[in-house]
């Protein structure tokens, strides 16, 4: 099958309301084309309803959706040419695997002979290519899932929408599930939105992330720029694990200050943040745990703990960490024959001030 083409897709200030209850508000995303995007959040943070409207299932109150520049915001759903892959797959039980993928295609009167060619195309892209006679329920879910994919890339559409498409199955063939499906949206160079309230896969495999909240969304950016500089406290605490501390933001001789009453004082690298409440944001990865009578890195700000939790997790020991009354989360990277601490262990705590977010109170 051929590259399809690339397009862009832009929300506009879109906002829907059910009553009194707002499920949107105010919403705008610009895709790129040919971009691999995630709409990720908790449930009912509007990620799904963003994902209907732009398929034509639901309309908007206000605002618009353009694809490829052209505003489908009133256009039904049959005429905008956009594929969608459901949770649940939404296979015939009673057709066979040929006959799922040349559903879509009969539907828009094609000729059979482009029928077949192009239900051909989509299995051997999916891999499954030997498995057109059998139905759905002599397949796999991982298959089941290719099923549904085959069946939508058939059509050849503008858009490519996966809703939650991996969440039917076990942790490992979730897994390899993700790797094969940014290698099929890599190969068909097709503009793919991806809806999952797992943070793991949205920030392995997509170029760029909404992170949605309450109808709103938070922030937009790279994986990267989302796990390191979280645009408030809750994108904060909902990608990755984090650490927060309050305190208040001071400047001394020309430097920014943070002080809190577990840290004391530590110079941020942010020189300019204005003074006031705040809190500081810290991942367990940038704190180094050291024993208490060893050396510690000259550049790190440390005080002083006791560890009171340990859980090893294979790559890394994560421990719970207590200075003065407050709790804090370090990871340690693991290696054989390193014993590590015990809960108990009086230990030094080390921050590096460069991996530390400051976040407005």
């Amino acid at each position: 099958m051929e590259p399809l083409r690339k397009v862009s897709v832009e929300f506009e200030n879109v906002s829907l309301a059910y009553g009194k209850t707002r499920v949107l508000r105010d919403a705008s995303i610009a895709i790129q084309p040919g971009e691999f995007f995630a709409l990720l959040g908790p449930s009912g943070s509007g990620k799904s309803t963003l994902l209907r409207l732009l398929a034509g299932f639901l309309q908007p109150q206000s605002g618009a959706i353009r694809v490829a520049g052209e505003d489908v915001t009133r256009v039904p759903p049959w005429q905008r040419n956009i594929g969608m892959v459901f949770q649940n797959y939404a296979l015939w039980p009673h057709m066979t695997v040929r006959q799922n993928v040349a559903f879509g295609l009969e539907e828009r009167r094609l000729a059979r002979i482009e029928i077949d060619r192009r239900v051909a195309a989509a299995l051997d892209l999916v891999g499954l290519g030997e498995y057109g006679a059998r139905r759905p329920g002599q397949l796999s879910g991982g298959q089941q899932q290719r099923v549904a994919l085959a069946r939508t890339i058939a059509v050849e559409p503008k858009v490519l929408l996966l809703d939650e498409p991996l969440s039917n199955l076990d942790a490992k063939l979730r897994i390899h599930m993700r790797v094969e499906l940014l290698a099929l949206q890599r190969k068909l160079g097709i503009t793919t939105i991806f809806v999952t309230h797992d943070q793991e896969e949205a920030l392995s495999i997509c170029d760029r992330v909404a992170v949605l909240d309450g109808g709103v969304i938070q922030q937009v950016g790279t994986p990267v720029e989302l796990y390191d500089t979280p645009a408030n406290r809750f994108i904060a605490t909902f990608v990755g694990t984090i650490n927060l501390l309050p305190g208040m933001v001071e400047q001394a001789d020309g430097m920014t200050v943070f002080r809190s009453d577990v840290l004391g004082s530590l110079r941020l690298a942010e020189a300019t943040a204005r003074p006031g409440p705040a809190e500081i944001a810290i991942r367990p990865h940038a704190i180094r745990l050291a024993a208490r009578d060893g050396a510690g890195d000259a550049g790190l700000a440390w005080t002083e703990g006791r560890v009171t939790q340990r859980e090893f997790l294979g790559e890394f020991v994560r421990y719970t960490v207590q200075i003065a009354r407050t709790e804090l989360t370090a990871d340690q990277p693991h290696h054989a024959g390193d014993p590590g601490f015990t809960p108990g262990a009086a230990v030094r705590v080390g921050i590096n001030p460069a991996q530390v977010r400051l976040l407005r109170a």
